[in-house]
């Protein structure tokens, strides 16, 4: 070998529990278990237990505020049968030491009765508690008028219990004045409390039945408007589930909403993953049926020739190793080609300086170049490039044995790998004989070797599946002097990772 330069490449910086399975009867039980709710389930629960806790907390409000209604009402009505009794009290004597006389017949309370529904009691007493009239077991009042009464009136109200039933009392201060004398009179008028809580229910079931409506009206809208936003999804789950095993075409979702189209663009691309992953299967299986019977047919032909001794034992044995180390060359690169898909659908590949590989795969062919003689010439430039370290090893050395093939002994060879903001670029110049463009169109289609390449076709096909997982390209370019073919540059060029991304 003539010579071959090495310099050094700039330096950057370097960067880089299974679960048992369940039985199939417990994990068919399992997903059971664990199945999610549907749409329906979920928007009714999502809608409708916050509406009836709504409803509960509301319901409670509506009593509390019933309640005090129906107490304001009765209350006035407390108030003027209290004020009745008072209108009919006569004294004598005045102040500490008045005489306070009542006649208040039952009849003058009956007015305020509504429907026998109540009943109502009185008693009428001293400041002092000295019981004047009414029901004695009343119990005397010791509370105090308040500094700001809801009515123009020296009066109190407070809850009680008479008689062991729960009663309402109002208590009126009642000035009682004549010609014989002045005095205080306290009025005191009791009232049980079934009417007031009958009717305090009744409010309270009249806003229940309208808001039990209301909760059955939403959770009916809900179920019909859940039932007609589905039916493009149960439309397009029969349309799957009616399709063949090896249907993988796009589907066709017009009417589906706006909400489904990403699910739907999702799914169609999984479905052309899958394609072209069965498209690669049974490509690789034909291409090996097709390309394995060759050598397979070649190597029981010589067996057969050297058992009939038409040929010497070593001659035989010679050309049947030929033949096993081209199938077996064969089968390895048809294998690379189906590990080029494989590593295409794994994700999260690391970023590698493709400088480095470059570098590493010449090294490793330099006996090849020193066999031929070849005047090698390596040049490279950091180059991050995010890829599979398999994929940029496989790429470099398939392109450089290439070239090291198909350059004359005592040629020239050069390799440069470089990078800007955009790309990583990789440059294979040869001395060779070159292309035609006819074959240029085919060289990266597998099996597709000429007679200037030679070879079994897959190296250079190998080369573009990678390059295309990838998301580069690849080409190949005659290099003339004075309009005469000088070699073959074969170029590629691979994204750079984003900024910040580290180098592993």
């Amino acid at each position: 070998m003539k010579r071959a330069h090495f310099p050094p490449s700039e330096e950057l910086d370097n960067t880089g529990d299974p679960t048992d399975a369940l039985p199939p009867a417990a994990a068919s039980r399992d997903s059971r278990r664990r199945r999610p709710f549907s749409l329906r389930r979920y928007l009714l629960l999502g809608i409708l237990v916050p509406v009836i806790l709504f409803v509960g907390i509301n319901t409670y409000s509506v009593y509390e505020q019933a309640q005090r209604a129906v107490d304001t009402a009765y209350d006035r009505t407390l108030l003027a049968s209290a004020k009745s009794i008072g209108e009919q009290l006569d004294v004598t004597g005045f102040d500490e030491l008045s005489l306070l006389r009542a006649t208040v017949p039952y009849a003058a309370l009956e007015a305020f009765e509504a429907d026998n529904q109540s009943r109502m009691y009185y008693r009428v007493s001293s400041l002092n508690g000295e019981m004047v009239s009414g029901y004695a077991e009343l119990p005397f009042w010791h509370g105090r008028i308040p500094q700001q009464p809801a009515y123009a009136a020296l009066v109190d109200f407070y809850d009680g219990e008479f008689r062991e039933e729960p009663v309402r009392v109002a208590v009126l201060l009642q000035p009682v004045a004549s010609a014989h004398g002045r005095g205080m009179a306290v009025v005191q008028v009791a009232e049980t409390l079934a009417l007031r809580r009958k009717l305090a229910r009744q409010i309270l079931f009249d806003t229940l039945w309208r808001q039990a409506a209301l909760v059955a009206l939403i959770a009916l809208v809900v179920v019909v408007v859940v039932q007609r936003a589905t039916q493009p999804v149960r439309r397009l789950s029969a349309e799957l589930q009616g399709r063949s095993e090896s249907d993988l075409t796009r589907i066709t979702a017009a009417d589906a909403p706006r909400e489904l189209l990403p699910l739907v663009d999702a799914t169609n691309d999984v479905m052309l993953r899958l394609q072209r992953l069965l498209d690669h299967q049974k490509r690789f299986v034909r291409d090996a049926a097709h390309q394995l019977r060759t050598p397979l047919a070649v190597l029981k032909t010589q067996v057969q020739s050297a058992l009939r001794d038409d040929v010497a034992h070593r001659v035989a044995l010679e050309e049947i190793n030929g033949t096993v180390d081209r199938a077996t060359a064969l089968a390895n690169q048809m294998l690379n080609l189906a590990k080029v898909e494989q590593l295409r659908l794994q994700p999260d590949a690391p970023v590698i300086d493709w400088s480095q590989v470059v570098r590493a795969v010449a090294l490793d062919l330099s006996p090849l170049l020193a066999e031929k003689d070849i005047d090698f010439e390596i040049h490279t430039l950091p180059a991050p490039v995010r890829a599979h370290d398999w994929m940029l090893r496989e790429l470099a050395r398939n392109l450089l044995h290439n070239a090291i093939k198909h350059t004359p002994e005592g040629g020239t060879l050069a390799v440069r790998v470089t990078a800007n903001s955009r790309c990583a670029s990789l440059r294979v110049s040869d001395s060779g004989p070159g292309i035609t463009a006819e074959l240029a169109q085919r060289l990266f289609q597998p099996f597709s070797a000429g007679d200037v390449r030679g070879g079994s076709g897959l190296g250079l096909a190998i080369c573009h599946e990678i390059v295309q997982a990838l998301g580069g390209s690849i080409g190949l370019y005659n290099r003339e002097d004075h309009s005469h073919v000088a070699g073959l540059e074969a170029l590629v060029k691979l994204p750079v990772p984003a900024i910040g991304q580290n180098l592993s």
